[in-house]
């Protein structure tokens, strides 16, 4: 469980994620084409947050997340060399008239969007809002208006799950202060990476 990883002395738990959003590769000449591979393994690091907000309640959220990703990649093991870049996978791939990576990366996208806003907002209050008011706004404003009337209730019990903001920052690290720049600089790269795929994906190439 990524709730017990061992942060290394000095750090915070954003050091011990396998690839940090900071670091995947975006071709800025290239129409800011992002490297599959990287985008992947940092989704995969940052859906591990979900469990060190403790609740079973998320569990539906984090298997959302988990399954998209799932999808994309599958579509890159089938035909890699199509699939450098997540532009050039949902290209290939509607070429095929197939869409199931294509729909798994609007649903994730929606997801690191959702992930994106709730901690960015929760980050930057100065009134030390708590975390559910931050992931129900956030779910409202991304996940919400796309769920049917089941799965909408399931979501919203997840947003009220959240532990006390004081209580999920300690566990990210002892230094609070450390833990908020970590944090705040890996939203930053995230927000950078959503925004550049929500803009592609709304683009007619690739629509299905």
């Amino acid at each position: 469980m990524a709730s017990t990883v061992a942060i290394p002395e000095g750090g915070t738990w954003l050091d011990t994620m396998r690839r940090s959003f900071k670091d995947v590769p975006i071709d800025e000449a290239n129409d800011n084409a992002i490297s599959t591979t990287e985008f992947l393994e940092a989704a995969e690091s940052l859906v591990k947050l979900f469990d060190i907000l403790g609740s079973v309640a998320f569990t539906p959220v984090k298997n959302d997340l988990t399954g998209n990703i799932k999808k994309i990649r599958d579509r890159q093991l089938a035909a890699p060399a199509e699939s450098e870049t997540l532009q050039a996978l949902v290209l290939n791939e509607l070429k095929t008239k197939q869409h199931k990576a294509t729909e798994g990366l609007v649903w994730l996208i929606r997801g690191l969007d959702f992930t994106a806003q709730a901690f960015s907002k929760n980050l930057a209050s100065e009134t030390n809002e708590e975390l559910a008011a931050s992931f129900r706004d956030a779910y409202t404003n991304t996940l919400k208006p796309h769920h049917s009337f089941v799965v909408k209730p399931i979501f919203s019990a997840a947003m009220s799950a959240t532990p006390y903001r004081k209580d999920f920052y300690a566990k990210l690290g002892k230094d609070e202060s450390q833990t908020r720049a970590a944090m705040t600089a890996e939203i930053a790269a995230l927000e950078k990476a959503v925004d550049i795929l929500n803009k592609f994906l709304k683009r007619k190439e690739a629509q299905w």
